[in-house]
C-alpha cells in the first residue's frame, strides 16, 4: 500500500506587521512624552502616600534648598509682566527682548539686580550649580516676598483670580529657611499651599 506524502508546510513567519506595531507604539511613546525640565535647584523632595495633582496653571512654585530659595510662575506672559512690574518696583528697566527672554524661564534664584546678566547667559551656563545664589528674604531685602506679592497682583488684574502657591522643599533642608518663607506668606494672608512631595507606597 503507496504511502500518503504530506506537503510541507513553511514554518516562516512573516513579522512585518509586528515590526510596523512596535515602531508605531514607540513613535507614539516618543511624541508624547514630557522630558524633564531641568531645574536650576535640584531637590530631592520628601515621600508621601498623597496624591494631590498640582495645578496646571496659575501657579507659582517656591523651591527651597541648601538655603536658598528659587521662584517660578506659570504662564509666559504672566512672568513677562511680573518681570516688569518687579524692574519698575526697583527702578531698573528691562527691555521687551529681555521680558520675552524672561518669559521662558521656569525658575531662578537671583537679587533682580543681577537679573539682567542671568537673562543673557545661555540656558546650559544659567543651570550650572553655583551660578543662582537664590533669591534674597531677609528682613532687609525681601525680594522674595515682592516677587510673590506681585505674580499675584499680575494673576488677579490677568485672569481675575488668585495664583496658587506651591512649595517645593528638600527633605533634608534646615526648618529656619522653610519657616521663612511660611512667614511671608502669611504676612500676605496666603494661608493654603500645596506641598510638592515625592511618591512613596503605602508599606514603605
Amino acid at each position: 500500500m503507496a504511502k500518503i506524502k504530506l506537503s510541507k508546510k513553511s514554518s516562516r513567519i512573516d513579522m512585518t506587521a509586528m515590526c510596523d506595531m512596535a515602531f508605531l507604539l514607540l513613535s507614539f511613546f516618543i511624541m508624547t512624552a514630557t522630558a524633564k525640565v531641568p531645574e536650576a535647584l535640584p531637590v530631592e523632595t520628601p515621600a508621601s502616600t498623597v496624591q494631590t495633582k498640582l495645578p496646571e496653571e496659575n501657579l507659582a512654585t517656591l523651591t527651597i534648598g541648601k538655603e536658598k530659595v528659587f521662584f517660578g510662575v506659570t504662564g509666559r506672559e504672566t512672568r513677562a509682566e511680573t518681570l516688569k512690574r518687579m524692574g519698575d518696583k526697583y527702578k531698573i528697566q528691562f527691555s521687551d527682548a529681555e521680558q520675552k527672554k524672561f518669559s521662558l524661564i521656569d525658575g531662578f534664584g537671583v537679587d533682580i539686580r543681577n537679573m539682567k546678566k542671568l537673562i543673557e547667559m545661555p540656558n546650559e551656563q544659567r543651570m550650572k550649580e553655583g551660578v543662582q545664589p537664590g533669591i534674597p528674604f531677609d528682613s532687609i531685602n525681601n525680594q522674595l516676598a515682592d516677587w510673590v506679592k506681585t505674580a499675584r497682583e499680575v494673576a488677579k488684574d490677568m485672569d481675575g483670580k488668585d495664583l496658587d502657591i506651591a512649595i517645593k522643599g528638600d527633605a533634608k533642608e534646615e526648618y529656619p529657611t522653610v519657616k521663612k518663607v511660611l512667614d511671608i506668606l502669611q504676612k500676605q494672608s496666603k494661608n493654603n499651599f500645596f506641598l510638592v512631595t515625592g511618591l512613596r507606597s503605602d508599606d514603605f
